[in-house]
């Protein structure tokens, strides 16, 4: 928790990997839903055109969820200590993971509780790239090859029950950061 204290505003991908997330996510989030952007921070990369009806944003610095303009209501929790989540049953249209999955050392019962409060049939959004704090991320995360994280990923969701998974290779990273995708729908 004290790796949290202090607000970070600063990006954790380069501009090209910014950019194809938020083409991604103007493709792939519904216009006018209600959208969860678990395991925030200041910035959402979400695409200024498109206008939800609600963006919820849980994080672990509350100046940072303060700094992000996109969000419309915000939540401090660790998901590490307190997977279930402050929000009613099938209450959103999406959700995304912005280069945070690494970080959860409970995985499974964080996308199982977040199952519960998507509506069926849509789907979570899990974004990652190569860059993490080493000394945060779960040993099985730095231990993988770098190619390895997205099927993990869809291990993940799939023992989680979600369905239609699918790996999304936005950049491969030869000019920048690589950037992944690996969306699941809820059943």
């Amino acid at each position: 928790m004290a790796f949290y204290a202090e607000a970070r505003l600063v990006t954790h991908i380069d501009d090209d990997a910014i950019a194809a997330l938020t083409g991604y996510y103007r493709r792939a989030l519904p216009p006018g839903g209600v959208i969860l952007d678990l395991m925030s921070s200041w910035v959402s990369h979400l695409p200024d055109d498109v206008a939800f009806a609600e963006v919820i944003g849980h994080g672990m610095n509350a100046a940072e969820l303060a700094a992000n303009p996109r969000l419309t209501r915000r939540f401090v929790q660790d998901l590490n200590c307190d997977p279930i989540l402050p929000l009613a049953d099938a209450s959103l249209d999406a959700a995304m993971i912005c280069v945070s999955i690494q970080y959860l050392e409970q995985p499974l019962a964080v996308l199982d509780e977040l199952a519960r409060v998507l509506k069926p049939g849509v789907a979570v959004h899990i974004a990652f790239s190569n860059r993490c704090f080493p000394t945060k991320a779960v040993m099985i995360w730095r231990t993988l090859r770098p190619n390895d994280h997205a099927r993990l990923v869809g291990l993940y969701l799939e023992r989680a029950g979600y369905a239609d998974i699918q790996v999304h290779r936005l950049l491969d990273g030869t000019t920048s950061d690589p950037m992944t995708v690996v969306s699941g729908r809820r059943v």
